[in-house]
């Protein structure tokens, strides 16, 4: 498995819709920064059958030290959460064709 980065996601999305990196980058950017503060201020964010951005809570409790076994109190936070729609799994378990690339 090869992991892809930002550059060449940009580059293969580019190539799928036709379009210059330049105003790819700038729409990933703005996605970025929109998906972001709208998780932030607790709402969510659904991409039906593609993926679920929100926000997790989590609650105060009570850890242990792994080298002293001493109880550490941990304080209540808050994270982001992403779900894989029914689509993405399908795909990814091989349930229902991939999409069709273009060469980027």
């Amino acid at each position: 498995m090869a992991n892809v980065t930002k550059a060449d996601f940009i580059a293969q999305v580019a190539a799928q819709a036709g379009t210059d990196k330049t105003t790819v980058a700038a729409v990933i950017k703005a996605f970025e920064e929109t998906v972001a503060a709208t998780v932030k201020r607790g709402d969510s964010i659904v991409l039906t059958g593609f993926l679920k951005f929100e926000q997790g809570q989590r609650k105060a409790g009570t850890a242990r030290n792994p080298q002293t076994g001493e109880a550490v109190k941990t304080k209540a936070k808050k994270y982001p959460k992403v779900s894989a729609g029914t689509s993405l799994k399908k795909i990814v378990n091989n349930e229902s064709p991939a999409p069709k690339l273009a060469k980027a």
